[in-house]
């Protein structure tokens, strides 16, 4: 079934990701932005789509609330949503109290309503063609998995503003960007578990600035490296390996293949304006087929609380 109407949508926090949203959601005709709120009276201030008073007025303004405030906030109003029968886009990750997030998602799931958790990497091309090849064999047999991240700066400068993400609590770029890639790992190689973890963090408040762990994907072994702090370019670089072809996404929305001599070559994937914009448009094409009651591939909450068990099992080793 197809929608004869824009969808009514609300945003629940203003900062980095909800601001970008605002931008989407405007700029296309299947959605209408008609009520946001934040905390902080700059975020609301600086606003240029319809602000209201409060988040449960958003909830009571909107058909579909997309939560953009930190993790640990997301229970509070994913509940709220649910007690208003409102359908929900969760930003990741889910949460950090795994016991918290297993009644939530029981209760998602047992509500009925339309409810997604914003990995991009449920709609963007390079995931989805990635996931395509492998099932098509094209690798050959899977032989390993790797994902290496640094971050020269952690937070980055353009995060400066959401200094929780310095902090141990609910911050730390394992759960900001290894969450992505551990959706990523479990969806294209049909599962993933954690076998073994060390962090390291610079004092137990702050976030962590070394990771390194061992995950099991459906019985491809997954290496996860990743370090924070120090001189040089940002990495972000998922790596699956086979025995005829490799393929790598980098720098978060492109995705490569080894040739016949073992050189990186891009795959043509949509990338107008710019490979991230056209992932982004491709989870715009997701939420609308979801609020439409169609097939879509977005993350559910039980995808994101099977994330969440991983990231928090690695945290938890430091």
């Amino acid at each position: 079934m197809s929608s004869t109407h824009a969808h009514r949508v609300g945003i629940i926090g203003l900062g980095t990701v909800g601001r970008r949203f605002v931008d989407l959601f405007t700029a296309d005709d299947r959605f209408d932005l008609v009520a946001c709120w934040d905390a902080s009276d700059t975020a609301r201030g600086a606003c240029e789509a319809p602000v209201v008073a409060d988040a449960d007025q958003v909830i009571a303004a909107a058909d579909l609330v997309y939560i953009a405030v930190p993790p640990a906030a997301h229970g509070d109003y994913v509940r709220r949503c649910v007690a208003a029968g409102r359908a929900m886009l969760c930003e990741k990750p889910l949460g950090v109290d795994v016991a918290d997030s297993r009644e939530l998602t029981a209760l998602v799931d047992s509500s009925g309503l339309a409810a997604a958790v914003n990995f991009v990497h449920g709609s963007a091309p390079a995931a989805v063609e990635l996931g395509r090849r492998l099932a098509n064999g094209d690798a050959g047999d899977i032989t390993v998995a790797d994902l290496r991240v640094h971050m020269p700066l952690w937070p980055r400068a353009w995060q400066a503003e959401a200094t929780w993400l310095g902090a141990a609590a609910e911050g730390g770029w394992t759960r900001e960007i290894g969450s992505h890639f551990v959706f990523c790992a479990r969806r294209v190689l049909g599962g993933a578990t954690l076998v073994a973890a060390t962090v390291h963090r610079p004092d137990p408040t702050c976030a962590e600035d070394l990771v390194h762990a061992r995950l099991d994907c459906a019985g491809v072994p997954m290496l996860i490296t990743g370090t924070s702090g120090g001189a040089g370019p940002e990495i972000v670089e998922f790596i699956v390996r086979g025995t005829q072809r490799s393929f790598r996404i980098v720098d978060w929305y492109r995705l490569e293949v080894t040739n016949d001599d073992d050189v990186w070559t891009p795959v043509d994937l949509p990338a107008e304006p710019t490979p991230a914009v056209a992932a982004y448009r491709a989870q715009l094409d997701q939420i609308a087929a979801m609020l439409d009651g169609a097939a879509h591939t977005l993350p559910t909450f039980s995808d994101a609380l099977a994330v969440q068990e991983i990231v928090e099992g690695i945290l938890s080793a430091g």
